[in-house]
């Protein structure tokens, strides 16, 4: 795993990019892109932050890369989104998450080399990635406009269902990773957590068997009447045995323990490659308790060890993540929580959002991905 921090001074634009390119084999690159605020208009910002990104496909190093999914971090996405100009490489998430760098829109772009890739392939503008048997298939910024957060997550999921029957695909067999962004969380998530709860049980995810790794967090979608945003990630074409799920039980409890149906965390197994996906994780125990009531410094403490005692389980640590969401109840705790990352992980790309967690006593929130080049003879290369 390379580390690197571009600074386009002029610009006013910082690219942090990882790269996982080992000789011969498919490259991975995740990149975070930021801009000054400078005090200017949106569409300034925008500019700017699109000739960083222009910037960034440019490098020797990134050539032939392709974009695989986006997400902007918008400050104001109602008003926002609209200002953006359509981009169709590839499947793209807008949502109202604050940078909290004092800008008014961040970038998270995952790219790939060596892979084929697909950008608008579906009805739901899905990317598809295609290389040595799998197929993954990336779909972000599923919205409705009407309804209530339970059944705005019923139609969401039944369609992203029927979008994954259209792949001769499942939710319960293929479904790798979602993402619910819930406006208002402190009063809407509820409403999800019933429906997600009700929709699974239909699909055989219970308890018993497994459920999806996921991050459910606030964040508005641009359309002001669109309650809940939905993305995922699926694959098509692995064994079940490449895939395995982390508890970390010595920190964690399961999490239908309190009523909700995510997994903590999923590990994939390639060939040449594995993969660590960790959920949205918090200052929590293995008892479901929030730890560290109102002391935003020690819940990020414990939030820490949480994420890396899931990755221990993978026999993963914190130098094999590619990136960092952090997200922040209270914008004035960035300060002290963007000088604490900057002092433990100073490397690892990293964006900080203003996006309440799903309890109001969670203070602090935060998602990885994690890659660590492996040997599994028994499956097919990434």
């Amino acid at each position: 795993m390379q580390f690197k921090k571009i600074h386009l001074e002029k610009l006013g634009a910082t690219i942090e990019l990882t790269t996982f390119a080992p000789d011969g084999k498919t490259a991975e690159y995740h990149a975070i892109l930021h801009v000054e605020a400078r005090g200017e208009s949106f569409q300034q910002q925008l500019r700017r932050i699109s000739q960083a990104e222009e910037q960034l496909m440019a490098q020797a190093d990134l050539a032939d890369a392709k974009p695989v999914f986006k997400r902007f971090f918008l400050s104001d996405a109602t008003n926002q989104r609209p200002l953006m100009p359509q981009d169709d490489t590839c499947t793209i998430s807008y949502i109202q998450q604050p940078p909290l760098d004092g800008s008014k829109i961040a970038l998270w772009l995952y790219l790939q080399r060596g892979t084929e890739v697909i950008p608008t392939a579906d009805r739901l503008q899905s990317t598809i990635v295609r290389h040595n048997g799998y197929e993954h298939l990336w779909t972000m910024g599923m919205m409705i406009g009407e309804g209530s957060s339970y059944s705005q997550t019923q139609t969401l999921l039944e369609d992203y269902e029927a979008l994954l029957e259209e792949h001769e695909m499942t939710l319960e067999d293929n479904c790798i990773r979602t993402w619910f962004f819930v406006r208002d969380v402190d009063t809407q998530y509820k409403g999800l957590v019933l429906s997600r709860w009700e929709n699974f049980a239909q699909h055989g995810l219970v308890p018993e068997t497994h459920y999806i790794a996921s991050t459910g967090i606030g964040g508005n979608p641009s359309d002001p009447k669109a309650i809940i945003q939905l993305g995922c990630y699926a694959l098509k074409g692995f064994k079940p045995e490449q895939q395995r799920y982390l508890y970390a039980t010595s920190h964690l409890n399961r999490t239908s323990e309190y009523g909700v149906t995510f997994e903590r965390g999923t590990l994939l197994q390639f060939g040449d490659r594995d993969h660590a996906i960790i959920s949205g994780t918090a200052s929590i125990n293995n008892q479901g308790e929030v730890m560290h009531v109102g002391d935003i410094e020690k819940q990020t403490h414990r939030m820490w060890e949480n994420v890396e005692a899931l990755l221990a389980e993978a026999d993963m640590t914190m130098s094999d993540t590619a990136q960092i969401v952090v997200y922040l109840r209270d914008g004035a705790d960035f300060e002290v929580v963007s000088k604490l990352f900057s002092q433990k992980y100073p490397d690892i790309p990293t964006v900080f959002t203003l996006a309440p967690v799903c309890r109001p006593t969670w203070l602090i929130e935060m998602e990885c991905i994690a890659i660590r080049s492996a040997k599994n003879d028994e499956f097919s290369d990434f």
